[in-house]
């Protein structure tokens, strides 16, 4: 698991290889425009942020699929940390567009070919 600025493609596809075949687990902090990849759960990176300093009504988990990438497939909001009752998200996606669009943007700036 670790923090990343900037990661390319093909060091997605390396850590999809090793835990899931086609997906990586990465978090996003829409405040702090922060991503947190490569975990066996949306929660351990959830925990990491928080120590961090992010708060957990900043925190989105998504899936990323290297082999989609420049597509809308690359990007699946589905978390279990996505689920945020007090914030009118009662389910695993991301409800809000808005929230889905911050966070497009913050893994459009990090992830590159």
């Amino acid at each position: 698991m670790k923090i990343v600025d900037k990661i390319s493609v093909e060091e997605l596809k390396t850590m999809a290889e090793r835990m899931y075949g086609s997906l990586v687990k990465a978090d996003v902090d829409v405040a702090k425009k922060v991503v947190i990849v490569d975990m066996e759960m949306h929660a351990d990176g959830e925990a990491e942020l928080l120590e961090q300093g992010s708060r957990q009504e900043d925190l989105w988990g998504i899936n990323l699929y290297p082999d989609k990438f420049g597509t809308p497939e690359f990007i699946e909001f589905d978390s279990m940390i996505n689920l945020k009752p007090r914030q009118n998200n009662r389910n695993r996606g991301v409800d809000d567009p808005q929230i889905r669009q911050q966070i497009a943007a913050i893994v459009q700036e990090v992830v590159h070919e």
